[in-house]
Order: C-alpha cells, then sequence, then structure tokens
C-alpha cells in the first residue's frame, strides 16, 4: 500500500509569522575544513529555497564541492563546501559578509539579491552578459546554421541594437536570450507598434526552415526587475522545446559506476520514508549543482535530502524527492522522464567546439557582424555569451563547422583576421589555474577515478549534527 504524504504547501501569513520568529542563520567557518569553506544555513523552508541558495553561491563564482541537505518538518539545515575558482578558501570578509546577508535575504525575499548589497562588492553579482533594464527576447526553435545571423541581421534592420545575447544549443534544439535597446534613441523599446514589428520579423526568421508541428517559440518582454535568473530561464526554455526526448546516459553495459565516464541516473524508492531516491553520476564541472537542481525544481520535485561529492573528475549526488502533491514517483514513465530531463541539465552546459573569447569596441550591429563572418566561413554557434560594458563589448562562442566536426585552425584564423586578429582570441585554459570541474582535482596515484562514495540518510544526519554545532555563533 503506497503512502501519500501532505502536499507541500505552507499558507504565506503562517510563513512570513516563522521567518520573523526565527529569521535565517548563516554560519561562514574556515576552521572546520582545512581545504575549503563551509556556508552552513538554517532557516524555515520553502519550495525552491535550496535552487536560490546556490544560484547566489554560483554567481559569486564560487565552486561546490561537496554539500549535505536536509529540510524535513518544514525546516532546512543546508551545509556548502565552497572554493574560489582557484580552490582558495573564501576569506574576504566583505565577500563573506555579502554572502551572510544574501543568503538570508534570498529567504526573505524569494532570490532577489538587492542593489544595496551589491554596494559592498567591487563586482556585480549576476549571470555573465545579463542585463534587466533592456527588452528581452526569449526564441526557441530547431537548431540549424546560420540562426543566430539571421536573427542578429534582422534586429540590425529594425534598428535594434544587442546589449546582451545568451544562446545554448542541444540535441539540434535551440534557446536564446537576446536583451535589446532602441538602436536610434537607446534605452528599452516600449512602443507597442515597434514591438510587434519586432516580434513579427522574428517570428518569421524562426518559422523560415521549421515544419509542421515542430515547438518554437519568440516572446518578448518589458524591462523588469523580478526576472527570472536567466540560466535558469534558458533551462526551462529547453525543458518546453523538449530537447530531453532524445537523451539517454550510461545504459548499465559497463556494470559498475568506477571507471565510466558516461552520466549515470537511477531511481529507485524508499517505501519506509515515501522518498523517490534519486542517484546521478557524471563528470564534473562548474555549475553542475545549479544546473540539476534547476531541474528537479521547475519539474516541482521537492528535494527533503541530498548528499553531494567530487572525485577526481567525477561528481556523484544522491536525492531524496516526492513530487510536490506529497507522492513519490510511481511510474515507470515518471521515472524515464526525471532522468532524460536531469541529462539534459547536465549536458546542455557542456559546449561541443572550440571556444573564441570576443573583446572589441561595443557598436550597433557587432552581434550581426560577428555571425555573418562566422556564418560565411561555414562555422556553426553551439553556445555564446556576449555582453556590453560601456564601450567595450565582451563575450564567448563556442563554434563548429557546419556538420558539428571540430572547427578547422586555419578557417577560424581566417575568422579572426577578418574580424580583427585582437578582437577575438581562441581560448587557451592557463595551465595550473583553470577548473574543468567544480571542485579541486584530486585522483589517485595512479590516475585512476576514485570509487564513488554511498550516502544514506543516517550517515546525511551525522555530518550534519556534527556542522549544526557552530550555527549558533552566526553573526548577525
Amino acid at each position: 500500500m503506497e503512502i501519500t504524504y501532505q502536499p507541500y504547501y505552507t499558507d504565506p501569513e503562517f510563513q512570513s509569522l516563522i521567518e520573523r520568529i526565527h529569521p535565517p542563520r548563516v554560519c561562514i567557518d574556515n576552521d572546520a575544513c582545512q581545504d575549503c569553506t563551509l556556508v552552513k544555513v538554517d532557516s524555515a523552508n520553502k519550495h525552491g529555497i535550496l535552487l536560490e541558495m546556490v544560484q547566489v553561491l554560483t554567481d559569486l563564482d564560487l565552486v561546490i564541492s561537496k554539500s549535505y541537505i536536509s529540510s524535513d518538518g518544514g525546516w532546512l539545515m543546508d551545509v556548502f563546501h565552497v572554493t574560489d575558482q582557484l580552490g582558495n578558501k573564501v576569506t574576504d570578509e566583505t565577500l563573506i559578509v555579502y554572502i551572510q546577508q544574501a543568503l538570508s535575504d534570498s529567504r526573505r525575499r524569494g532570490g532577489g539579491i538587492p542593489k544595496e548589497l551589491q554596494a559592498c562588492l567591487k563586482q556585480e553579482v549576476k549571470p555573465c552578459h545579463v542585463s534587466t533594464e533592456y527588452t528581452a527576447i526569449e526564441m526557441t526553435g530547431r537548431d540549424r546554421p546560420g540562426l543566430i545571423s539571421e536573427i542578429s541581421a534582422a534586429l540590425y534592420e529594425l534598428r535594434c541594437h544587442v546589449t546582451a545575447a545568451v544562446v545554448w544549443t542541444h540535441n539540434a534544439r535551440v534557446a536564446c536570450i537576446i536583451h535589446i535597446e532602441d538602436g536610434l534613441k537607446g534605452g528599452p523599446i516600449m512602443v507597442p507598434k515597434r514591438l510587434a514589428q519586432v516580434h513579427e520579423k522574428l517570428e518569421s526568421v524562426v518559422d523560415a526552415h521549421h515544419e509542421s508541428g515542430e515547438c518554437r517559440s519568440v516572446r518578448l518582454t518589458a524591462p523588469a526587475a523580478g526576472r527570472t535568473h536567466t540560466e535558469r530561464r534558458l533551462h526551462q526554455l529547453m525543458y518546453a522545446n523538449r530537447d530531453y526526448e532524445q537523451c539517454q546516459g550510461c545504459d548499465g553495459s559497463c556494470r559498475q559506476w568506477n571507471g565510466c565516464t558516461k552520466t549515470h541516473v537511477t531511481i529507485e524508492a524508499c517505501r519506509e520514508k515515501g522518498y523517490s531516491v534519486v542517484n546521478l553520476r557524471c563528470r564534473d564541472r562548474t555549475k553542475l549543482l545549479f544546473d540539476t537542481v534547476c531541474a528537479l525544481t521547475d519539474m516541482h520535485y521537492v528535494v527533503f535530502h541530498a548528499a553531494i561529492s567530487s572525485k577526481g573528475t567525477m561528481a556523484d549526488q544522491e536525492y531524496f524527492i516526492r513530487r510536490q502533491d506529497g507522492c513519490s514517483l510511481n511510474t515507470q514513465n515518471e521515472r524515464q522522464e526525471l532522468a532524460q530531463c536531469l541529462i539534459a541539465a547536465i549536458e546542455r552546459r557542456v559546449s561541443d567546439g572550440l571556444r573564441l573569447e570576443l573583446c572589441t569596441q561595443n557598436k550597433m550591429g557587432l552581434l550581426s557582424d560577428l555571425t555573418r563572418v562566422f556564418r560565411e566561413n561555414g562555422l556553426s554557434i553551439t553556445r555564446a555569451e556576449i555582453g556590453t560594458h560601456g564601450e567595450k563589448a565582451t563575450g564567448s562562442f563556442y563554434v563548429t563547422d557546419a556538420s558539428g566536426d571540430e572547427a578547422n585552425l586555419r578557417t577560424v584564423e581566417l575568422v579572426r583576421q577578418e574580424i580583427g586578429g585582437s578582437a577575438l582570441m581562441v581560448y587557451k585554459s592557463p595551465s595550473g589555474t583553470s577548473r574543468a570541474s567544480s571542485s579541486s582535482i584530486s585522483r589517485t596515484s595512479s590516475g585512476e577515478v576514485e570509487e564513488r562514495v554511498k550516502f544514506s540518510l543516517g550517515n546525511l544526519w551525522s555530518q550534519l549534527e556534527r556542522f549544526s554545532e557552530n550555527l549558533g555563533f552566526t553573526k548577525s
């Protein structure tokens, strides 16, 4: 007989009362571990708060190498092991105060980080190349060579200046978010007739090579401070575009976790507690935890317990979840869709192709010029981020040839010379400072990937109890 638990819902007024009586407590501990900083959060719980906390840490470019999460009984107690991108502890006092305030504020205000908190930092904290001050275009559809070039050319023709753009491609699908301003007057485009003109033109570009019944969309939104986090929104657009349908992890033929570098996802039932247990193993990389928690949250699953660990080049994640209505995953179709969506969330950020770094003078039609040169030389964009900072435009492109194979370096050099040799550079990872994974690299003496660490609710609770001792000494 299946046990159904109470749906995950709290009355907003009661939730507000709990927050006033028990405000969030955040402790930054640099003494407990030799090689990382512990970020401990003790707070009343709500759906999505885990994603908000992970978002705060990843937007600061911090690396989460390990985490213990527990949120049963309407209360959460989460511990994150973090370092900077070079593997160092977080020791800057200004940054520590910022993390404490931002994590507490994300609980009270629903994830938004107010500008007054950013005043204490020298950097602006938000996803790369994102603006909330201009008109936003959200587009999804079938990927094809030259699509981004056609879109940017259409915008230039309409006298729209691109201030920021982020493009993801995966499984022959594309999703992009482009921020534009009026190329003549500056500022966001607010005139309904002009917006309708832009929308109609972009729809015609997207529809040009689509077959009947294929998913595609073009949407324009006005400037808003409360816009969804851009990378989370890209996940949502890709999910709505059903890019996960062809995803497949390891089929189990390797018969072991150790040594296999493919993505493993297993979903089992914990009938005693009414959980579904999701075990995930894949190659480690930056923002991996953010991407998997995004998928779970936006599919309306509640994470009650979790244990995250990175070993060598591989990462292990274990989640104890229920649906938001209190039920576990009952059918094979549910389990299969969740597994496919987790694999898709992992794969979307893994960029195929050669990385090109852009730094040049900002000007009207820059994106149109760049993508036209790529298209004319037979290069396809698999992922891109571009933004403007005053008179400068910076960003990165991942490119392949038109068939998806590795780009010819001679062709890339011709492209560089046409664009301007100093404006576009082939990315080379600095030795000793690059981070291909989201944790410090640690291999066995033979260079093999270390054995997967098995977690259980028992040892998860023992870890949390040990870490919670210091929470009473949190700075306010």
